[in-house]
C-alpha cells in the first residue's frame, strides 16, 4: 500500500510539472503575436513570461496624429491553453485587463473617436482586403474562452449634443464576455457588466447581463440603472426642457433586444426626489408651473414607461428623440393627464382647468402631424 501511494505521488508531481512546462512554451508563442497586432500608437513597458500566463504591463495607446491618449492599462494577462500546441489554432483560456482606462468622444458631426474605433477609410480598406486572394496562407483561428476587464473606467465626451458637451464617467467597471472566436462565428456569447456612474453630488450603479452575437451584433440583455443623477443627462434633454430641473435621480429597468439591426427596448423609469424650479419654461412640453404642483401631490416621485422600437441603421430613426417622446407621454399620463398615443403621434391631450397644458399638448400634436405629412 505504501509503495502505491509513493507511485501515485510521483505521477502527480510529473503531471503538474509537465503542465507548467507545456503552458510556459504555449505562452512563449503568444508573445510575438501580441507585439505584431499592437501596431502604431501602442506602447508597453514590459512583457514577462510567468509560469502560466503572459504579462504585459504599462500598456497605453496614443493616437499617432492627434497625440491624444485613448487607452492605458496597468496590466494585461493572457492565459493560453496547452492544446494550442497540438493544432493550428490559438486557444486562450482567459484574457484579463487590469485597471484599464478608456477615452472616447463623439465629434460635432457624429463621428465616434477612440481606441479600436474603425474609421470609414479603414472599413473600406478592410472590405477591399477581404475581396483579395489570401497571399499569406489561411488565417490562424483564435478562440478566447473569457475576456475580463477588472476595475476599469470609461470617459465619454459627446460634442454632438452642443455646448457644453455631455460628460459620461463610468468607474469601477467589471466586464466579462465569453466564447469569442476569430474568424467571427455567429453564436450567443454571455456578457455581464457592473459599474458605477459619477454624478455631481452622488454616484449611481449600472448592471447589464445577457448575451451578444459578435458577428451579427444581435443581442438580448437586461439593463438596470440605480440612483443616477438626472442632471447627468441634461445635454440630451435640454432642447426639450426649458425649465430648470433642480434635483432628482432615476432608476431604470429595461430589456434591450437587437435582431437584424432592429431595436426593441421596453422599460420603465422611476424618477425620485424630482424638483423643478418654479417659474417659466416647460419640461417635456409640460409647463413647469403645472408640473411643480402635480409633483408635490405625487411626493416628487413618478414612474414613466417606454417602449422604443426602430431600425438602428435607418437615418430617420432618432433614438434620443423617440425615447424622450415616449417618456413625455407616459410622464403626462402618470401625472393624471390623459394622452392617447398611437406610435409616435400624440392625437389628443386634455386637462380641465389647465389651459396652458392643453395648448402645449396640442402643439405637440401639430408637430407630429407636420412630420407625418412630410413623410407622405
Amino acid at each position: 500500500m505504501k509503495k502505491w501511494l509513493i507511485l501515485i505521488g510521483i505521477l502527480v508531481v510529473l503531471l503538474i510539472g509537465g503542465y507548467f512546462v507545456l503552458t510556459f512554451y504555449a505562452v512563449k508563442l503568444i508573445q510575438p503575436r501580441l507585439q505584431t497586432v499592437m501596431g502604431p500608437g501602442f506602447t508597453l513597458e514590459e512583457i514577462k513570461l510567468k509560469t502560466t500566463y503572459l504579462s504585459a504591463r504599462g500598456i497605453q495607446y496614443e493616437d499617432p496624429r492627434s497625440k491624444q491618449r485613448f487607452f492605458q492599462a496597468e496590466e494585461i494577462r493572457i492565459y493560453p491553453s496547452i492544446l494550442s500546441l497540438l493544432k493550428n489554432s490559438l486557444h486562450i483560456k482567459e484574457f484579463t485587463v487590469l485597471r484599464p482606462s478608456f477615452f472616447f468622444y463623439r465629434s460635432r458631426e457624429g463621428h465616434l473617436v477612440g481606441p479600436w474605433v474603425t474609421t470609414k477609410e479603414e472599413s473600406e480598406g478592410e472590405e477591399i482586403s477581404k475581396g483579395e486572394p489570401k497571399k499569406r496562407g489561411e488565417a490562424v483561428e483564435v478562440q478566447i474562452d473569457r475576456i475580463r476587464i477588472q476595475k476599469g473606467s470609461v470617459d465619454f465626451e459627446d460634442k454632438k449634443v452642443g455646448d457644453p458637451p455631455s460628460q459620461i464617467k463610468l468607474r469601477e467597471l467589471d466586464f466579462e464576455i465569453g466564447d469569442i472566436r476569430y474568424p467571427l462565428a455567429s453564436f450567443h456569447s454571455p456578457v455581464e457588466l457592473n459599474g458605477k456612474m459619477e454624478g455631481k453630488t452622488q454616484e449611481g450603479s449600472i448592471t447589464l447581463k445577457g448575451w451578444i452575437d459578435a458577428k451579427t451584433m444581435d443581442m438580448e440583455t437586461s439593463l438596470k440603472i440605480r440612483a443616477i443623477e438626472i442632471k447627468t443627462f441634461e445635454p440630451y434633454y435640454r432642447k426639450r426642457v426649458t425649465a430648470e430641473i433642480e434635483s432628482g435621480s432615476l432608476d431604470m429597468d429595461s430589456r434591450i433586444a437587437v435582431k437584424e439591426k432592429r431595436l426593441d427596448a421596453p422599460g420603465e423609469l422611476d424618477l425620485i426626489n424630482l424638483h423643478i424650479k418654479e417659474g417659466g419654461g416647460t419640461v417635456l412640453w409640460i409647463p413647469a408651473k403645472t408640473l411643480v404642483s402635480l409633483l408635490e401631490k405625487k411626493g416628487h416621485q413618478i414612474k414613466a414607461k417606454f417602449h422604443v422600437k426602430g431600425n438602428v441603421e435607418n437615418p430617420q430613426f432618432n433614438l434620443q428623440e423617440t425615447f424622450l417622446i415616449q417618456v413625455a407621454v407616459s410622464f403626462a399620463q402618470a401625472l393624471g393627464i390623459p394622452v392617447k398615443v398611437i406610435g409616435e403621434e400624440v392625437l389628443q391631450g386634455t386637462l380641465k382647468g389647465e389651459k396652458g397644458l392643453v395648448e402645449e399638448l396640442k402643439s405637440m400634436e401639430r408637430l407630429f402631424k407636420k412630420k407625418r405629412e412630410k413623410k407622405r
